[in-house]
């Protein structure tokens, strides 16, 4: 695509996301509703202003590489290692119980075995994305239920991260033997990976930092130059470009400057979360919906009415109180950007059709949708409708 054409595709999209993103906030909804529905509108499948799909994967990779970075970034190891002798059980379960929700349901739909199974997955986790979009940071982070909520995050994420591992690498080696023959050489390479970055980022990356801190364009560019070299490191692993960038973030978290930089790219992450809720839009193929309208309202009402029920119990079991139950659930009320990689690869490598990969999409739209409606409605967060509900 030619550099006038790509200026113009990011003149519609952001000129047009600043007018939707107007009209959400005079009638009072989420701001990401503006974006996918602007997606849809003038996307491939709409009125085709931005037709080229290659440019809208292209955006979307990149957009969920630096992401996964930025939210690395807010991801202290630490976090993890105490959340998992408390929540390990409640990832797990709450992962295991929606596998089979998707699984069952596909099956009901007269979805193949693999395409259930596929499904099944891309239903097992929440929205990274959303749930740390919707939790104020300097409200909840330091208090019990941001990090609860950052927790499971983190857990799903762990586990969303193999299953990718999986998938990716059955794409890239065919079948049988030589699949797992390269899933576990890719799986061997993982703790390598994330050893090398953590001993990279205190032998080397924190001494240019302290040298070099009073340039801010310095450390922005080694800040990226970082992510998108983990990136491609993690590629020549056998491994995912998104898996890398997420290491890249969480092994830099553990220094004093991460919140500055997270601070300072904090810019660059709200433009690629533009990109990256309007590809989800555009990408979506409208023509399908009469295909997939029923399955996917009817996954997308399970999930929105018994994650917060199943997280609920299951937290009870740990001894947390109800209503923290209630609110971690209906936090983690959507299933994930993970979703969307999963039915991508799967699709690409033709495990599934497109009918179930639109599945997927469409219950990802409906489920971000709804239940950003209901956490900004009635939970603290930077973007709720009342003003005593927003917290930065």
């Amino acid at each position: 695509m030619d550099q006038q054409s790509l200026v113009f595709s990011f003149f519609l999209i952001f000129t047009g996301a600043a007018v939707l993103a107007s009209v959400a906030l005079y009638t009072r909804q989420p701001l990401l509703v503006a974006y996918i529905a602007l997606g849809a509108l003038i996307g491939p499948y709409g009125f085709s202003l931005v037709s080229d799909t290659e440019l809208m994967t292209d955006i979307s990779h990149a957009g969920i590489i630096f992401l996964l970075f930025l939210l690395g970034l807010d991801m202290q190891p630490s976090h993890l290692v105490h959340m998992l002798k408390k929540a390990t059980l409640v990832a797990i379960g709450s992962s295991v119980l929606f596998f089979l929700l998707g699984y069952s349901v596909s099956l009901l739909f007269g979805y193949t075995q693999t395409e259930s199974i596929v499904v099944g997955a891309a239903l097992m986790f929440s929205s990274t994305i959303i749930g740390i979009k919707l939790l104020p940071t300097t409200v909840l982070h330091h208090r019990h239920t941001g990090e609860l909520v950052v927790g499971l995050l983190l857990l799903q994420d762990v586990i969303a991260i193999l299953v990718l591992l999986f998938l990716y690498n059955s794409t890239a080696s065919g079948e049988g033997k030589d699949t797992m023959i390269e899933f576990a050489k890719a799986l061997a390479a993982l703790p390598l990976l994330i050893l090398a970055a953590f001993l990279v980022v205190k032998y080397v990356l924190l001494k240019l930092i302290t040298r070099f801190d009073r340039f801010h364009e310095y450390i922005f560019l080694l800040a990226l130059g970082w992510c998108l070299g983990m990136a491609e490191l993690a590629n020549l692993c056998g491994l995912s470009a998104e898996i890398g960038a997420f290491v890249a973030g969480v092994a830099l978290a553990t220094s004093p400057i991460s919140q500055y930089i997270a601070v300072s790219l904090k810019p660059l992450r709200d433009f690629f979360l533009i990109l990256f809720f309007f590809s989800i839009g555009a990408s979506f193929n409208l023509g399908l919906v009469s295909m997939i309208a029923l399955p996917a309202i009817i996954l997308a009402m399970l999930v929105l009415a018994l994650k917060p029920m199943i997280f609920r119990v299951l937290l009870s079991r740990i001894d947390e109180s109800k209503a923290l139950g209630w609110e971690v659930g209906f936090r983690l009320g959507q299933i994930s950007e993970f979703s969307l990689l999963i039915a991508y690869i799967a699709a690409s490598a033709s495990l599934i059709g497109q009918e179930a990969s639109h599945l997927i999409q469409a219950t990802a739209i409906l489920t971000f949708l709804f239940s950003s409606y209901i956490v900004v409605l009635n939970y603290p967060s930077p973007i709720a409708v009342n003003d005593r509900l927003r917290r930065d």
